[in-house]
C-alpha cells in the first residue's frame, strides 16, 4: 500500500516542482534583463562623465587662451595711436622715435606672448576673413584683388579675429 500512495505522491510533487522552477526561471530572466539595464545605464552614465570631463577640459583650455581678449582689444587703440605716431615721426632718427619704437616693440611682444598676432597685409591677397575691403583702388603693378593700402591693421588672437584690417584693394580690369 505504500507503493502506490508513494507513486502517488510523486506524480503530485512534480507540478509544485515544475511550477516553482517556472518560477524562478521567470525570475531569473527578470534579474538579467535587469542587470543588462543596468549595466546599460552604468555604460551610459559612463560615456556622459567622460564627456563632460571632456567638455569641461575644452572650456578650461579656451578660458585661459581667451582670457585676455578683452584686455588686448582694449590695448588696439594704443597700438594704432603709437603706430601713427610712429608714421608721423618721419624718417629722422630721435632718442624719443628710438625709445617710442623700443616700447612699441615690446608692447607687441608682450601681446604676441599672450598669443596676439598683427595682421599687416599690405601686398597679400584680400581675405575677407581677415580683412575689411573699404575701398577699391586703381593699383598700376598691383595684383588685382590684393591689399594696395592699410588703413587700421587687424589683429588675430590664437587663431580667432579680433579685428579685421581695414584695407585698400585693387581694382579688376
Amino acid at each position: 500500500m505504500n507503493e502506490p500512495h508513494d507513486h502517488d505522491a510523486t506524480p503530485g510533487a512534480m507540478p509544485e516542482s515544475s511550477d516553482a522552477d517556472a518560477a524562478l526561471l521567470a525570475e531569473l530572466e527578470t534579474l538579467r534583463n535587469e542587470l543588462d539595464q543596468l549595466r546599460a545605464t552604468t555604460l551610459l552614465e559612463r560615456a556622459d562623465l567622460e564627456n563632460q570631463r571632456k567638455r569641461v577640459a575644452r572650456d578650461i583650455e579656451q578660458a585661459r587662451k581667451f582670457a585676455n581678449e578683452r584686455l588686448l582689444g582694449d590695448l588696439l587703440p594704443v597700438f594704432d595711436s603709437l603706430d601713427a605716431g610712429l608714421a608721423a615721426a618721419g624718417g629722422e632718427p630721435s632718442p624719443l622715435k628710438d625709445g617710442l619704437e623700443l616700447t612699441f616693440k615690446q608692447l607687441l611682444k608682450v601681446a604676441g606672448d599672450n598669443g596676439l598676432t598683427l595682421l599687416d597685409p599690405t601686398g597679400e591677397a584680400f581675405n575677407p576673413e581677415h580683412h575689411q575691403a573699404i575701398s577699391q583702388a586703381e593699383a598700376p603693378g598691383a595684383a588685382p584683388g590684393s591689399v594696395v593700402q592699410v588703413f587700421q591693421k587687424g589683429y588675430v588672437l590664437n587663431g580667432r579675429l579680433l579685428r579685421p584690417a581695414l584695407v585698400v584693394v585693387a581694382k579688376h580690369d
